[in-house]
């Protein structure tokens, strides 16, 4: 189990991580795909708006995280709400599933993995302090 965990942690961390340094380093050269109108319009006013900025320095962040070992399921809960944002992108927007699809259920996997540190999350009275 240990060794599918350490692949999915890079199957996970590594896209984050690298495409989130690329945004502000520009060091891949990738075309622009092409969408469909809604989705063209949601990523203009996301880049305009500098929102993509902060998503992407959290990406980098939650990549290293899960990556590195250390701290991995605050990576988790870092990357896995970008990841579903990611997958919704595709599906209602763009119309089809892609990468944020797989990434969403390789990060419920891992969560998964991780369970107990999760399951205080689940506590259904929880007491303060």
């Amino acid at each position: 189990m240990f060794w599918v965990v350490l692949v999915v942690r890079v199957l996970v961390g590594l896209p984050f991580f690298v495409f989130g340094l690329d945004f502000f380093l520009k060091v891949l050269s990738m075309p622009t795909p092409q969408f469909p109108e809604l989705a063209t319009g949601y990523i203009t006013a996301l880049g305009a708006s500098g929102y993509m900025k902060v998503v992407k320095a959290l990406e980098v962040v939650g990549g290293a995280l899960v990556l590195s070992g250390r701290l991995v399921p605050l990576g988790l809960v870092i990357l896995t709400p970008i990841a579903v944002n990611i997958a919704l992108f595709d599906v209602l927007l763009v119309g089809q599933p892609a990468l944020g699809v797989v990434l969403t259920v390789l990060c419920a996997f891992l969560i998964w993995a991780y369970r107990s540190h999760f399951a205080p999350l689940f506590a259904v009275k929880p007491k303060i302090g």
